[in-house]
């Protein structure tokens, strides 16, 4: 199992397994232990799946957060795949996840995630991220706070920086 890296720097094993879609005419097919699946092949079977703590599901980046908007609270774990690092529609997903649906559980990053992304993604409400195997995971609690102030409202802030100083 890869490592995970939290939103507060701690470096942990990852004890949930990705699964990938299965082929056309192929089952889905789960291992032990906890695992992430397709969002829409949870939302197809959410009779076997929503009342379990250790099924959670994985969405591509242009995948609508609608499809999953009824279950959230059935979800112990949403991540969020990264196709490329240059692809950034992840970034509105986990925002709207967590701002217009309420989505409260684990938030996580997979894909191509890189160190130089990490403290915008933690901004947009990611609570833990899988780096991309060529990465350094030691040098990803230094990135997730490199800035000490930030300007704009995000999801980590409600309030701008001149707003946070005047009070």
């Amino acid at each position: 199992m890869p490592d995970i890296i939290t939103r507060d720097g701690e470096i942990k094993k990852d004890n949930w397994t990705l699964v990938p879609r299965p082929e056309e005419g192929e089952s889905l097919d789960l291992p032990e232990g906890p695992a992430l699946i397709p969002a829409d092949l949870w939302v197809a079977g959410k009779e076997h799946y929503q009342d379990r703590e250790d099924i959670g599901i994985w969405m591509e980046s242009h995948d609508e957060p609608e499809l999953v908007a009824d279950y959230l609270d059935a979800l112990p774990i949403i991540a969020i795949n990264f196709p490329k690092f240059t692809d950034g529609r992840g970034y509105s997903l986990a925002r709207l996840l967590r701002e217009r649906y309420g989505y409260r559980n684990e938030l996580r990053a997979v894909g191509d995630v890189l160190l130089d992304q990490l403290q915008f993604m933690k901004r947009c409400g990611f609570d833990s991220y899988v780096l991309r195997p060529d990465k350094d995971i030691e040098l990803a609690a230094h990135c997730l706070n490199f800035f000490s102030q930030t300007y704009q409202a995000a999801g980590d802030t409600d309030q701008p920086l001149f707003r946070r100083r005047a009070s």
